[in-house]
């Protein structure tokens, strides 16, 4: 595994810098894009050692969700800012600031499994195919969230939210590493933090973000939304690779089951808990290359 983060760009969106990893057009096909989305409480740094399978096959995208990395803080941070409709707004525009073409290949993971899918359902006509792992297919309730993190997760979305992660930082402290097997390396550990060092607002992304997690019914508009783009998923033919972890942690069970009925994938399986790219990123960069080569790119750019 490499520690050295990705090189990247800023790109004003909406009033503050996004930082993206753009590797620019390329590769085998001149028309393909890959964008790697990340969740909470990471960056693009995940795709670190992902990525580099694919940069001789096209465009590699790789950006920093707002609030995350080296994306800009939102201004007068509060208990509503870094929602999910926030962070779709401020992607959908960096998108059409980018111009990624209508041949995008999405590699998703975490909430960028939920930005992915809401995207491609939106913009249908622009998905060359998906590839996603540890990502939220469906609404859950607290039975189906793992048991080791359901008390962590009840106080994330109570009162106690704030001193949990505000104060103490628990998801990048806590969490992150737990959902890893192997352990981080300081300067692993010292980049991820980076960007939450600041205790405070600073540090609202990663509790807005569980917050912000279908459980029960509740929020209800992200759980109507996430039921919109799995029934639409469910009828999609593009092709699709669901890479399984295993044991996994939160796309496991009726979850697992439910995408393992989407139609034109391909299964992989890998070792790893949540943040699998941390585990097997070879593997899952082998995975993708060999799917995409065979299913998603056009036949001329064989």
């Amino acid at each position: 595994m490499t520690t050295a983060p990705l090189p990247k760009v800023r790109i004003p969106i909406l009033g503050r810098d996004m930082a993206v990893h753009d590797s620019g057009q390329g590769g085998v096909s001149t028309t393909d894009t890959f964008m790697f989305l990340h969740g909470n409480p990471t960056s693009s740094y995940l795709w670190r050692d992902v990525l580099p399978h694919v940069t001789d096959l096209g465009r590699v995208v790789a950006p920093d969700l707002i609030g995350h990395g080296d994306s800009d803080k939102l201004i007068d941070s509060g208990p509503d800012r870094y929602t999910f409709a926030e962070h779709s707004r401020h992607l959908d525009a960096l998108i059409d600031a980018l111009d990624l073409g209508d041949r995008i290949t999405l590699v998703i993971h975490d909430w960028g499994s939920a930005l992915g899918f809401d995207w491609a359902r939106r913009n249908p006509d622009r998905i060359a195919g998906i590839a996603y792992m540890e990502g939220i297919v469906a609404p859950v309730t607290w039975a189906d969230w793992p048991e080791s993190a359901r008390g962590i997760f009840q106080g994330m979305r109570s009162e106690a939210g704030e001193e949990m992660v505000l104060t103490r930082n628990l998801f990048i402290e806590a969490i992150l590493p737990a959902s890893i097997i192997r352990p981080l390396r300081a300067a692993e550990m010292d980049e991820y933090r980076r960007s939450f060092a600041t205790p405070g607002e600073d540090r609202r992304p990663t509790l807005t973000w569980p917050r912000q997690l279908p459980i029960e019914g509740s929020p209800a508009d992200v759980v109507a939304l996430v039921e919109d783009y799995g029934r639409w998923m469910a009828h999609t033919t593009f092709p699709k690779l669901f890479v399984n972890a295993e044991p996994g942690s939160i796309l496991v069970g009726p979850q697992r089951e439910f995408c393992r009925s989407w139609p034109n994938q391909r299964e992989v399986t890998v070792a790893g808990l949540h943040f699998i790219q941390e585990d097997s990123a070879d593997e899952i960069g082998a995975a993708l290359r060999a799917w995409y080569l065979d299913e998603v790119c056009t036949p001329g750019d064989r």
